[in-house]
């Protein structure tokens, strides 16, 4: 069996950095107690590591009672407010690419454009981009969801639009409406797209495409809940008719894939090394 391992496999930069934040914040502070706002990445794992270690995990700020940690994703600009009038200490660990959409949003919003959001509603780091774009801003999270954003947009009268994306974006997604956009966008609206769809995502996604073209059997690792992940799988499974997508190696079924002559092997974004280890180490 010829196993392909992608090369992109695994913790981008945003989440190495708050990953490795969290372990030297346990360390420094030993007996202490940390709080994380938030899940610290998608990944059921790491969680349940840095649980162990000591960090506790929070969903409402006001349950902080010292050094808090800022997850990859970002937060509510309201929450800095409310964490410096409760005199607590944030140890900011959102992702740069993340705070980059906070400051263009922001910008833009005061600018007085509109703002069309790309991604999924509900998902923590768009939940935290949202506070920053104002009013004026409509999510679309799907090509069926662009002319809704377009009929808000004329409501508006406003005549200056920004296009902003989730930074686990699909590319493909991202192509498709960018398109519908500008065929359907009245020309007396200035149009402002800023591809916010981070490096690491669209090598990732790229990789998956090219490795799941080639061979006859793709395993994606990651977390269930992980934006990214279910893109790779997405992917995965449209150039790959016997795609699969796991948490960890214990959900393999050997006895299917010794039939297969080549796998390909691809991780998600806050996957950790160890995990997509194991996965090859029981392959071979």
């Amino acid at each position: 069996m010829e196993i392909i391992l992608g090369k992109s496999a695994g913790f981008c930069y945003g989440v190495r950095r708050a990953v490795d934040g969290a372990k030297h914040e346990l360390k420094r502070v030993k007996g202490k107690t940390i709080y994380c706002l938030g899940e610290i990445v998608h990944n059921k794992q790491v969680i349940k590591d840095l649980q162990e270690k000591g960090l506790v995990f929070i969903e409402n700020i006001k349950d902080a009672k010292g050094e808090t940690i800022v997850r990859a994703h970002g937060i509510k600009k309201e929450i800095y407010n409310l964490a410096k009038n409760a005199k607590l200490s944030l140890k900011d660990f959102t992702c740069p690419n993340v705070l980059k959409i906070h400051k263009v949003a922001e910008e833009y919003a005061k600018k007085g454009y509109y703002i069309f959001l790309c991604g999924s509603k509900n998902h923590p780091e768009n939940v935290g981009t949202l506070s920053f774009c104002g009013d004026n801003v409509a999510v679309i999270e799907t090509e069926e969801d662009v002319p809704s954003a377009i009929e808000k947009l004329k409501d508006s009268t406003i005549k200056k639009l920004l296009v902003i994306l989730q930074t686990t974006y699909s590319v493909e997604r991202f192509k498709n409406i960018e398109k519908l956009l500008k065929e359907h966008i009245p020309e007396n609206i200035k149009l402002v797209i800023k591809n916010t769809i981070c490096h690491a995502t669209e090598l990732r996604q790229k990789e998956t495409e090219e490795i799941a073209k080639k061979v006859d059997y793709m395993i994606i690792i990651g977390g269930a809940n992980s934006s990214n992940t279910k893109k790779l799988y997405e992917i995965g499974k449209a150039n790959c008719k016997n795609c699969v997508c796991i948490e960890t190696a214990d959900e393999l079924d050997l006895n299917n894939i010794n039939k297969y002559e080549k796998v390909g092997v691809m991780a998600g974004a806050s996957t950790p090394q160890e995990l997509i280890e194991e996965v090859v180490s029981l392959l071979k």
